[in-house]
């Protein structure tokens, strides 16, 4: 694993996984008793237009993408947390005992890999 491992990874199970998610959920809402919101959602998502409902699965898209963004911006240390002294964060992946810093700020940004 290295970051652009951890990125493309990152993609496909948040962004894409979360985006899919997302469309299911208003195409047709999971479980017995779906919650009442959801339920509310996919009703009004069923009743636009197709080219309406394209628009819209384009702003969780944007939505989604733009939400992984933001937080790699906070693990890469580039959008602050906190309002005074700054500390860091720092994301380890770690391996039959070999560890390997993902957001080292001497590498490219998580967020510019995104």
């Amino acid at each position: 694993m290295n970051a652009e491992i951890f990125i493309d990874t990152i993609k496909q199970v948040v962004v894409e996984d979360s985006i899919e998610s997302v469309q299911a959920n208003l195409e047709n809402p999971p479980g017995r008793k779906p919650d009442q919101e959801l339920v509310e959602l996919s009703r009004w998502f069923k009743s636009l237009d197709i080219k309406d409902q394209s628009m819209i699965l384009k702003l969780i898209r944007e939505s989604t993408q733009t939400a992984v963004f933001g937080f790699l911006c906070v693990l890469d240390g580039v959008r602050a947390i906190e309002d005074s002294e700054k500390g860091q964060l720092k994301l380890f992946y770690e391996k039959e005992n070999k560890s390997l810093l993902l957001n080292d700020p001497n590498e490219n940004y998580l967020h510019d890999l995104l």
